[in-house]
Parts: structure tokens; sequence; C-alpha cells
């Protein structure tokens, strides 16, 4: 399974063979069954994490309405870290939970300072990921404020369509900022047309 880590590392940086053993026993695998939570909000993200298989929703509850609030999915080769409680170390604001059976390989903050003094390319390779997570993030808040629920949804399934697949559409309508019941609205009128 840490092939898959490599091979998405590879996508941007070159790896010598000894780099590559290397980096691989900096981390360990993790099972998440489907409900199971990787963090809690309050709790300190101890680890980063890079999905193999499976799906995880990214959420905080909103204190106003009790509701579920979507932030992010994370499906195969991709990431799913509270990125600012990770750097810091201090309790996260949100919670990680699988929405199906789902596995991860993982690798300890203390682990991930010694990883990176080791291969210092390894700095390049984050710096991309977040970027394009930023990039992503800055895209998402632009679309929110000039699209409607229509075209978000669209969107959303042109640039994401295996997370469509994957995910259920009542947790894709928190994520767009819309009801379950508008969004089986938009869709039925999506099929019309």
């Amino acid at each position: 399974m840490k092939e898959q880590l490599i091979k998405s590392i590879s996508k941007y940086i070159k790896l010598s063979s000894e780099e590559e053993n290397l980096i691989e026993t900096f981390w360990t695998e993790k099972i998440l069954e489907k409900g199971n939570y990787l963090l809690r909000n309050g709790e300190t993200c101890r680890t980063d994490n890079f999905v193999v298989y499976g799906a995880l929703k990214a959420f905080y509850i909103n204190p106003e309405t009790g509701k579920e609030e979507i932030l992010y999915f994370a499906i195969e080769n991709w990431w799913a870290t509270d990125i600012d409680s990770f750097q810091k170390q201090n309790p996260s604001i949100y919670n990680i939970q699988a929405i199906e059976k789902t596995k991860l390989l993982q690798i300890r903050y203390d682990s991930f300072q010694e990883m990176l003094k080791k291969v210092p390319k390894l700095e390049r390779f984050f710096r991309i990921i977040l970027e394009n997570y930023l990039g992503s993030l800055q895209r998402r808040i632009i679309l929110n404020k000039i699209l409607d629920a229509e075209q978000r949804y669209s969107d959303f399934l042109e640039n994401y369509p295996k997370i469509s697949e994957k995910v259920p559409n009542y947790l894709i309508a928190s994520y767009l900022g819309i009801t379950a019941e508008f969004l089986s609205r938009i869709r039925k009128k999506i099929k019309a047309s």
C-alpha cells in the first residue's frame, strides 16, 4: 500500500530507490470502519493521513442549528488532516469521520519532521500539496459567493466526479450549503433538461 503513496509523491518530485525505502519506514497503516472517527473536535491531530482507499468527511457541528456542516471530503490518493492542528499540535475545531471503510497511511508529527530532515526534497512535495489545497479552498469560497446552488452543484459534479459517486447526496448538499431537499429538486431539474 505504501507504493501508492510513493507514486503520489513521484508525480511531483523524483525519488531515488533509497529515498523511497526510507520514506516508507515512517508511515503506518490504519483501517477505519464506516462511522469511525479519525479526529474529533477538541482532540489534537497527531497524524498526517494519506487515503489509500475509502472516503472521509471533515465537518463541524453548527452551534446555532446543531447540523453537520461539511468542510471537505477525502477519497483515494487524497489527504485527510486538520493542517492547523497538526502543524501547531493544538486542539482541532472539527471532526474527520469515515463515510465508508477506509484505509490510511499515517505519519506522526515527530516522524513527519524527522522524515523532512532526512529527505529535504519532500518539503517541495508538501508545499505543492498545500498550494493545491489552498487554491481549491480559495476557489470554493469565491464560487460560493458568485454561483447559485445549481451552478455550484454542476461545478461539483464536473470537478469531483469520483466524490459524487462515493458520497451520499445529503452530504454533498451540506458541502454545497443547501438542504438535501433542495439538492433533490436541482437533480430532478437537471435530469429533466
